[in-house]
């Protein structure tokens, strides 16, 4: 609101700060939907209702607003539902079989981008984005590397056979949602997507229902 000053002239107000959330919303569907490298900066800021300038000023540089909408990606119900799966369900099998049928009603969901951004963002890119895709490798990486420490721990519990190879089932379950989230892109529906999930919790040991 503008106020006078001494002379009687009217003073402005400090221009009003946009909403870093709503910005970092924009830019994460952005780059959910057309990955980092096809993402300009023009384009980013224009989705997010800001200059370049404004995007520079307050987030850094691309790679640092990609962070940071990958982090916001990572915290909405199409990307925490993994994580909540896990902390929630008393075993392995139910966190595993839950995530995967969530993932068959997410991927394909047509009020976002299809699939999983972790996934997707930075699929391909030239050597000088290199970073970013190493970035998302490691994020996934940690992903498996959780899930593994599950099955291992369930095995020592006893829910999987002593036989149970923990990090073989990790990657078997990780590359078939991985492989989910690259037919949802293709425009598989939930339909397919959770037949899908139903054939590959089969291949747990003892075939749970």
């Amino acid at each position: 609101m503008a106020t006078e000053t001494p002379t009687g002239q009217p003073r402005r107000g400090r221009p009003r700060e946009f909403d870093r959330d709503a910005a970092v919303a924009a830019a994460t569907r952005l780059f959910w939907e057309r990955g980092y490298e096809a993402s300009s900066i023009g384009e980013l800021a224009h989705a997010m209702g800001i200059k370049s300038g404004s995007l520079y000023a307050a987030f850094g540089d691309k790679q640092s607003l990609f962070k940071e909408a990958l982090a916001s990606y990572g915290d909405s119900p199409y990307g925490a539902f993994v994580g909540r799966a896990f902390a929630e369900e008393a075993t392995a099998y139910g966190a595993i079989a839950r995530m995967l049928r969530e993932a068959a009603r997410i991927f394909p969901d047509p009020s976002h981008p299809a699939g999983c951004m972790t996934i997707s963002a930075a699929t391909n890119v030239s050597p000088v984005n290199t970073e970013v895709q190493e970035y998302l490798r490691e994020l996934r990486a940690d992903n498996v590397a959780a899930m593994e420490q599950r099955l291992v721990e369930a095995r020592s519990a006893g829910e999987l056979p002593a036989a149970a190879d923990p990090h073989a089932l990790a990657e078997y379950f990780a590359t078939v949602f991985q492989g989910m989230s690259q037919r949802a892109q293709d425009g598989a529906g939930a339909d397919e997507l959770g037949a899908v999930a139903e054939l590959a919790l089969l291949a747990w040991p003892g075939a749970m229902s």
